[in-house]
C-alpha cells in the first residue's frame, strides 16, 4: 500500500503504518478517553483516561497486527509469498504476491484470523479476570480489548466480501461450482448487501444524534461496498488476462541499442518518436541493461548528449516473463513492482517486450468487440 512507511520486521514480513493509521489512533484514543472509559469507569483523572485510552488503543492495533499475521502465516505456509503486512485507518491488510489457486487455500487463511481474535478476546478476558483490581485502568484495558476483539471476530465473520467470512463464503462456492468468478460475483453482491445495510444503519444512526458512531459506521459500510466491488472487478480482470498469453499481445520486434547509445539520440529518436517508455540495451547479441523515461528524468538535460545510456540504465533488476506465460502473470509483476514495462525472455534471449499500454489496449479492444476469454490448451 502506498503512502505507508516500513516500521519492523516479523517472521521476514515487513510491517508497516499507512498514513491514515495515525488519524484513526488520534480519533480511537479520544473516543476511549472522552466516552468508554470516563462512562464505564468513573472517578479517574483526566490524565489517567487519556494515557489508558492511548494504551488501548495501541494495544487495538497491535491486536488487528495478530490477526493479520495469522493470515500471513498460513499463506506462507501454503505457498503464497507475503511481502508486507501495513495498517491503515480501518484496520489491516496482508499484501500478498498472488492470489490463492484453491479454495481450500482460502479457506484455511481467512479462516485462522477471526479465530485469532477470538483467541486473543479469550486471552485478554482470563486475564481481566485474574487481576486483582479489574475496576483499575489495566483491567478496564483488559476488558476493552477482551470486547473489541470479539467484535472484531464476528465482524469479520460476516459473509460479505472481502471480509473474512465473505471470502470463507467464496471459498465454499468456488469449491461447489469449481467457478472462481461466479463465486466472487455472488460473495461480492453478498459483501454490498452488507455494505449498503451499514451506510443505511449508519445514516439512521446520524440522525438520531450519533454522530461519531453514524458517520464511522456508514465509513465501514462505503468501505465495504467499494471493496466488494473492485474485488469482483479484479478477478474478473485476472480471469480475462489469464485466457491470453504474453506473445499474442507483446511487441514481438522490439527496439534494442548498445550501451554507447548516447541518452540524447534515445530521447530524440525513441521517446520522442512515441516508440515506447523503454528500450532495452544489448551488447554482442546480449541484454545488459533497459533505459527507461525514469532513469533518463535522473540525468540533467544538458548532460544528456555526453552521455552513453550505459551510465543510466538500469542493469538489475531485469524483470521478464515468458512469452507463453499468461497476461495475468504479467501484468501482476508490472504491478507488484511498480514498472511500465517487462521484458520477454527465451532461454534468457530478448524475444518482446510488454507494457501496461499494451495489455490496456488489449482488453479495450477486447471489450469493444466483444470478445470472450480464450481456453488453453492443456
Amino acid at each position: 500500500m502506498r503512502s505507508s512507511f516500513r516500521l519492523f520486521r516479523i517472521s521476514g514480513i515487513d510491517i508497516g503504518i499507512h498514513y491514515s493509521w495515525l488519524f484513526i489512533f488520534i480519533l480511537i484514543t479520544w473516543s476511549l478517553a472522552q466516552g468508554f472509559f470516563p462512562q464505564s469507569y468513573p472517578g479517574w483523572s483526566v490524565t489517567t483516561y487519556w494515557i489508558t485510552g492511548a494504551v488501548a488503543a495501541i494495544l487495538l492495533f497491535a491486536s488487528v497486527l495478530v490477526h493479520e499475521l495469522a493470515h500471513s502465516l498460513v499463506a506462507r505456509a501454503r505457498g503464497l509469498p507475503v511481502r508486507s503486512i501495513t495498517l491503515f485507518i480501518l484496520g489491516g491488510v496482508s499484501n500478498l504476491e498472488e492470489e490463492p489457486r484453491e479454495p481450500a487455500v482460502e479457506f484455511s487463511m481467512a479462516i485462522v484470523g477471526p479465530i485469532a481474535s477470538l483467541v486473543l478476546a479469550g486471552i485478554f478476558w482470563a486475564l481481566m479476570k485474574a487481576s486483582a483490581q479489574p475496576f483499575s485502568p489495566v483491567g478496564a484495558t483488559l476488558y476493552y480489548l477482551a470486547l473489541i476483539n470479539l467484535i472484531l471476530a464476528i465482524f469479520n465473520l460476516l459473509p460479505g466480501f472481502p471480509l473474512d467470512g465473505g471470502r470463507v463464503l467464496r471459498s465454499i462456492i468456488w469449491a461447489t461450482t469449481k467457478n472462481l468468478a461466479k463465486a466472487t460475483s455472488i460473495a461480492s453482491m453478498v459483501g454490498r448487501f452488507f455494505g449498503w445495510a451499514l451506510i443505511a444503519y449508519g445514516v439512521f444512526s446520524l440522525l438520531s444524534g450519533n454522530m461519531l458512531g453514524g458517520l464511522w459506521i456508514a465509513l465501514i459500510g462505503w468501505f465495504l461496498t467499494s471493496a466488494a466491488e473492485s474485488s469482483r472487478q479484479e478477478v474478473t480482470l485476472r480471469d480475462h488476462l489469464s485466457g491470453t498469453q504474453v506473445k499474442d499481445v507483446m511487441d514481438a520486434n522490439p527496439m534494442s541499442i548498445s550501451p554507447d547509445t548516447t541518452v540524447q539520440e534515445v530521447v530524440e529518436n525513441i521517446f520522442h518518436q512515441g516508440r515506447g517508455r523503454a528500450v532495452p540495451v544489448s551488447e554482442g547479441g546480449r541484454l545488459v541493461g533497459i533505459v527507461t523515461i525514469t532513469d533518463v528524468k535522473g540525468l540533467p538535460q544538458e548532460a544528456w548528449a555526453r552521455t552513453p545510456v550505459e551510465k543510466i540504465m538500469t542493469r538489475s533488476p531485469l524483470y521478464s516473463v515468458a512469452p507463453e506465460d499468461d497476461l495475468n502473470s504479467a501484468m501482476r509483476l508490472i504491478a507488484q513492482h511498480d514498472v511500465n514495462q517487462a521484458l520477454i525472455l527465451r532461454q534468457g534471449q530478448l524475444v518482446g517486450l510488454i507494457s501496461r499500454a499494451d495489455i490496456i489496449r488489449h482488453l479495450q479492444l477486447s471489450q469493444e468487440l466483444g470478445l470472450r476469454r480464450r481456453q488453453q490448451a492443456s
